[in-house]
């Protein structure tokens, strides 16, 4: 969904676009400000978490409480009851449930495992992505929102081929959105590794791109047995590779097929009026 002119956006009657880019570039702030201002706020990893992954999240839940044996009794004779508590802003039963791969006495997955639940991921990611025209037109018939935002995870580069108009998801998104990257610098880079650290994200590799990463940290560490990879460790390793790899597919996403803003730009975005005019600035920048 490209645009002849600034004016042509400024003035649409509906307005449904998908914010992407790296974790904490703002644009689950920038969504939450819009819903307060008659915005619809489709969040996809939160639809990855309830509508697709719920189940897989809560089952393992409750394989941890079986191993309790007190726990184990109240579940056999549904004397008490699990479940996610999933938000907009908690992701962490997702988290929780992705993992990281490593050793098992440190809270690590088998690779096997890891790899296991990557796939699923990948496939709840895609359908998630793929129900946007069915909640844009749900968002107007049930809720009379007449502006649309799309939230997607930094894992969105990874389940599409950004240069193929014909992909899927791709497709999906750019017949009913407006494509608009934020893009952060080398120092929101650095930020956000510091931030993974402390809290960790869920995140998804690519099949190849794990095994390669998997590998080339246990030659750095020296070590031969899996069990022996601490877990963190990995886990903010990776996620750093994750990152420098994402960010020029991003930007090539972007230059195929949508709009860039700067996320400093975005930091002063007050609401939804100074929000449009900076996607109509993205606009009038493309066309020159």
């Amino acid at each position: 969904m490209l645009f002849n002119t600034p004016d042509e956006f400024i003035n649409a009657p509906r307005r449904a676009i998908t914010v992407f880019g790296m974790a904490g570039v703002g644009k689950t702030r920038l969504s939450n400000m819009l819903r307060d201002q008659h915005w619809f706020h489709y969040s996809a990893d939160y639809r990855i978490g309830t509508r697709y992954m719920g189940e897989f999240i809560v089952d393992n839940f409750k394989r941890e409480a079986m191993k309790v044996p007190f726990l184990a009794q109240l579940l056999r004779t549904d004397s008490i009851y699990i479940s996610s508590n999933i938000t907009f802003d908690n992701l962490d039963p997702l988290s929780t449930y992705l993992g990281t791969p490593g050793d098992p006495n440190r809270g690590g997955l088998p690779l096997a495992e890891y790899q296991r639940r990557q796939e699923q991921h990948r496939v709840a990611e895609v359908a998630a992505l793929c129900d946007l025209p069915y909640f844009i037109d749900r968002a107007a018939e049930l809720y009379g929102y007449g502006n649309f935002i799309a939230d997607t995870g930094g894992s969105l580069i990874e389940v599409i081929d950004h240069d193929n108009p014909e992909d899927p998801v791709v497709k999906t998104l750019t017949e009913n959105t407006a494509l608009l990257y934020i893009r952060g610098t080398d120092k929101d880079a650095a930020e956000l590794v510091k931030r993974f650290k402390k809290s960790p994200k869920p995140m998804y590799y690519r099949p190849h791109f794990l095994v390669e990463k998997w590998a080339e940290y246990k030659l750095i560490q020296g070590i031969h047995d899996d069990n022996d990879v601490d877990p963190a460790g990995f886990g903010a390793w990776g996620f750093e590779a994750l990152l420098h790899d994402r960010l020029p597919r991003y930007q090539a996403l972007a230059d195929n097929f949508g709009y860039v803003i700067e996320a400093s730009d975005l930091a002063t975005v007050r609401d939804g009026d100074e929000f449009i005019d900076l996607v109509a600035a993205a606009i009038s920048k493309r066309m020159r």
